[in-house]
């Protein structure tokens, strides 16, 4: 007697989102599942997933029972994860509006360095992308201004030093140009 079991279809479609510089180290991860509990079973993952893609340039891969999408960049790995019975094609659609949002509003400098200094924004755009495994949105464009406009909106107190820095550049260059 064979059983047929048929996925049932759910809204949770991500179970993770990383970002891993080329020696394999954590720049940023969100697991939207209990698989990896505890940050020792996340870093291990990781290192086991580096290790099967830091060479290749990017496609899919089955590990640990998971399907992954990941795209390489000068000095990145980007990675979104969903369940073995999960389609591609949207995984690939949200790893394609993270990487083309990031390299939007970092303008085309998708690298290590420009990640770092803009981490708020890195989060932010993974925030309006991706809420709780939940595809929210894959428009790059949508979630370029939404991210910019939610920066613009932060108030004064609340702002890092970097932002309150780039808003001072930002004044005096308008008011030499007047």
């Amino acid at each position: 007697m064979v059983s047929d079991t048929i996925a049932v279809p759910s809204l949770y479609v991500i179970k993770g989102i990383i970002i891993l510089d080329n020696d394999g180290n954590r720049i940023l991860a969100k697991y939207y599942n209990q698989s990896y509990a505890t940050i020792k079973e996340q870093k291990e993952f990781e290192k086991s997933l580096f290790n099967k893609t830091h060479k290749g340039s990017g496609d899919v891969i089955l590990l640990d029972n998971w399907t992954i999408v990941y795209r390489n960049n000068v000095d990145l790995l980007f990675y979104v994860m969903g369940s073995t019975n999960e389609n591609e094609l949207m995984l690939n659609a949200v790893l394609t509006c993270l990487f083309e949002s990031l390299s939007t509003m970092l303008r085309k400098n998708v690298e290590k360095r420009y990640l770092y200094e803009n981490l708020d924004l890195v989060m932010l755009t993974l925030d309006e992308i991706c809420d709780d495994g939940i595809i929210l949105e894959s428009d790059p464009m949508l979630i370029t201004q939404r991210v910019q406009l939610r920066q613009d909106d932060i108030p004064l107190g609340e702002q890092t030093v970097s932002q309150v820095l780039n808003h001072a550049k930002e004044q005096i260059k308008w008011s030499l140009l007047k």
